[in-house]
């Protein structure tokens, strides 16, 4: 059990989080994490493309250097491809996420 937090995006996506598992959190602390539609913000469109890199990656016919090599190369910020490429973990040389993308990408 777990409660969740966080601010402005990250508010949403602790929400997000917190209602898709309700059996396994105990509450959400969101700070300025308002009713706000933040699809016409450009960090968000940037955010949101390199959601749909990793959503549209599969991974089955990829191995793990192969997926970051791709990562790296569509995805313009250092910043963030380092953390989709910290977000990749090797099971038995198979490359799979550290979380949903499917469900991020439906959330956002």
């Amino acid at each position: 059990m777990a409660t969740l937090g966080g601010h402005g995006f990250g508010a949403k996506v602790a929400l997000a989080t917190a209602i898709n598992n309700m059996d396994r959190c105990t509450g959400v602390i969101n700070l300025e994490g308002g009713p706000l539609d933040h699809r016409f913000y450009e960090s968000y469109q940037e955010l949101q493309s390199y959601v749909d890199v990793a959503r549209q990656m599969d991974l089955s016919k990829m191995d793990v250097s192969s997926a970051n090599k791709h990562i790296i190369e569509n995805i313009s910020c250092k910043k963030w491809a380092s953390i989709f490429r910290q977000n990749i973990e090797d099971k038995s040389g198979n490359p799979v996420w550290k979380f949903n993308v499917d469900d991020l990408w439906t959330n956002m």
